[in-house]
Formats: structure tokens, C-alpha cells, sequence
């Protein structure tokens, strides 16, 4: 059986990213998410660190298609609004995006 100990830290732990010119893609961000929902220490048993690593690139996938699936949903609300707003040619330069 594994006998698991965590530590907090009383200090916060800030990170600061930015990009120039452009929002952040959903790939970036979905790692930025994960990172903060899955870690392991490099001190971790070599077994469990690699499946702990294995398990983080895949759900930074999974968390990147979903936020794409959200994206277009979003899209697709505005682009219904605009229409019924009566702007078609707005709706569709956003549905093109």
C-alpha cells in the first residue's frame, strides 16, 4: 500500500503569462489549467511520476478540445444574435473566424 504525504506551501505561488498581439490559444491555456490541477515531484517514485506526466499530457488534450468545443458554441450564439439583430454580414465575418 503507498502511504502519500502533502505539503502546502503558506507562500502563493504566481505565474504571469502573456502574449502579444493575440489571446491565448486553447492549448495554452488548457496546460495552464492543468498544470494547476495535476503535479508531481520529480522526487515521486519513477513509476508514478511517469503515469502522473502520462495522465497530465492527456487530460491537457482533453481540457484543449473542450475549450474548442466552447469556443464554437460561443460563436454560434453570436453569430445567431447578430442575425436576429439584423446584421448577417457581421454574423457571418464572426462564423468565418
Amino acid at each position: 500500500m503507498f502511504k502519500m504525504q502533502f505539503e502546502m506551501t503558506d507562500a502563493p505561488v504566481v505565474t504571469v503569462q502573456t502574449t502579444e498581439g493575440r489571446g491565448f490559444t486553447p492549448d495554452e491555456v488548457a496546460e495552464r489549467c492543468v498544470s494547476k490541477l495535476i503535479s508531481v515531484a520529480d522526487t515521486a517514485h519513477p513509476a508514478i511520476r511517469d503515469q502522473a506526466k502520462a495522465y497530465k499530457a492527456h487530460m491537457e488534450k482533453v481540457v484543449a478540445f473542450y475549450m474548442r468545443e466552447a469556443i464554437r458554441s460561443d460563436r454560434t450564439t453570436v453569430y445567431n444574435a447578430l442575425v436576429d439583430a439584423g446584421h448577417p454580414e457581421l454574423a457571418e465575418a464572426i462564423r468565418k473566424l
